[in-house]
């Protein structure tokens, strides 16, 4: 019989404003996946969204679980599984990316794939259809990351440990398919050019940690502006950077949530007010406050399972 399973996966920020489809930072707040043979397959979810982490049909976890397994020619081993969610669903921060993640972890190990870290990442960005959410979920970091084939490249930096996120939580969550579709298929060169500038600053401002650029860096002309109608925090967040220790301001992967980078602990509660008063005459938005998270996904040792 296969050991039972653990894994912790973090939330991811993508995009980060001009890096569409291509860069992502993850954060300290996770997926946690406990798993064991059973013989019938059972989820009890706690944390946020418990009732649709704990349905059985259209569960991403395990419709992803069983095509794995199937597609490679194994059992379908049913399993118990215990799930603790910190990662909202639908608002941008890597829910999927996490929960695909976390079911092909549970096929290679219950299935015995033997597969290697490399080849579940490539798993996980084929199936995600992006590189950005699923390199930062499984290395942690600042992550950069391109696909060639199924070959995925990347490069990582841890970002400045001094720096802070505030992910600005609206109540409705936007799926991703609506925030794509409401993109152009085309772009003008003035727009193309001036991403090209931005995301260039982008990466080196995390490896330099250069939080004097995050301003410019964070900025975004190919989907911020048109995702902009449907997610109503942003227009007024970007207006925030440089002010109150706020570094840079950008939707957080299709949204509808933003990430704000605060430049230290310090500066934290003048950004969450001036956060505040930005957003004052809308329905206020839960403020996640967090790190960002070097570790990426990892195996959980037995003191650390609930």
């Amino acid at each position: 019989m296969t050991e039972p399973f653990a894994l912790r996966l973090p939330a991811t920020s993508a995009n980060l404003g001009p890096g569409f489809d291509a860069a992502a930072v993850a954060l300290d707040f996770y997926l946690d996946l406990e798993a064991e043979p059973a013989s019938e397959f059972s989820i009890h979810a706690t944390g946020r969204d418990a009732e649709r982490c704990s349905r059985l049909d259209g569960n991403l976890v395990l419709e992803t679980y069983r095509r794995i397994l199937t597609q490679n020619g194994k059992d379908v081993i049913p399993l118990a599984i215990r799930m603790t969610n910190a990662i909202p669903l639908g608002m941008g921060c890597g829910s999927s990316a996490a929960g695909i993640l976390g079911a092909i972890s549970l096929a290679v190990h219950f299935g015995q794939l033997g597969w290697s870290p490399e080849r579940i990442l490539e798993e996980g960005c084929a199936l995600e259809g992006h590189p950005d959410n699923i390199a930062a979920c499984w290395l942690g970091g600042f992550v950069t990351a391109a696909t060639e084939g199924r070959r995925v490249h990347y490069a990582r930096v841890e970002p400045p440990s001094d720096w802070r996120a505030i992910v600005v939580i609206p109540s409705d969550p936007l799926a991703t398919s609506k925030a794509r579709a409401i993109l152009p298929d085309a772009y003008s060169r003035q727009d193309a050019v001036a991403n090209v500038q931005s995301v260039s600053l982008l990466g080196l401002a995390f490896a330099q940690q250069r939080g004097d650029l995050l301003r410019i860096a964070m900025q975004d002309r190919i989907h911020q502006p048109y995702r902009a109608p449907i997610c109503p925090l942003l227009p007024p967040l970007l207006q925030l950077p440089g002010q109150n220790g706020i570094l840079g301001t950008a939707l957080s992967g299709a949204g509808p949530a933003v990430l704000v980078v605060v430049e230290s602990e310090s500066r934290v509660a003048e950004a969450v007010a001036v956060i505040r008063e930005a957003l004052k005459e809308m329905p206020q938005p839960e403020l996640q406050i967090c790190r960002f998270e070097t570790s990426g996904a990892r195996q959980l040792s037995a003191q650390e399972q609930h």
